[in-house]
């Protein structure tokens, strides 16, 4: 249910980027979505054909580019996918960390008509 108001905000930037560049209609809207944004894309994906209607953004079609989440050696600085139940540096054998990487949520970008 959380991706409802998610939904409204990027239906808000694309009309108004549609508005700004005098443009009918948004065609394509790519997102990119971490694995642990907390986001499930077909729910972003209802959301939106929900969402949009009456709006530029009717119809459009939304590609969601999904992030894997990386840890990040403490020895030797490798960015990696964690195996299950393992934390090991595939390149050195050192403990890995969690970082950013698999949090992010964004519009990549807003192909108008």
């Amino acid at each position: 249910m959380h991706e409802l108001p998610a939904v409204q905000q990027i239906i808000k930037i694309a009309c108004e980027k549609a508005a700004a560049e005098a443009a009918s209609k948004v065609v394509n809207i790519k997102l990119v979505a971490g694995d642990r944004s907390g986001f499930i894309g077909e729910s972003i994906m209802m959301y939106f054909e929900i969402a949009g209607r009456g709006t530029v953004c009717e119809d459009a079609n939304i590609e969601i580019e999904t992030v894997q989440s990386k840890l990040k050696c403490a020895s030797c600085g490798a960015l990696f996918v964690r195996k299950p139940f393992e934390f090991s540096c595939p390149e050195c054998g050192g403990e890995g960390s969690p970082t950013d990487i698999g949090r992010e949520f964004y519009i990549d970008s807003i192909t108008l008509m």
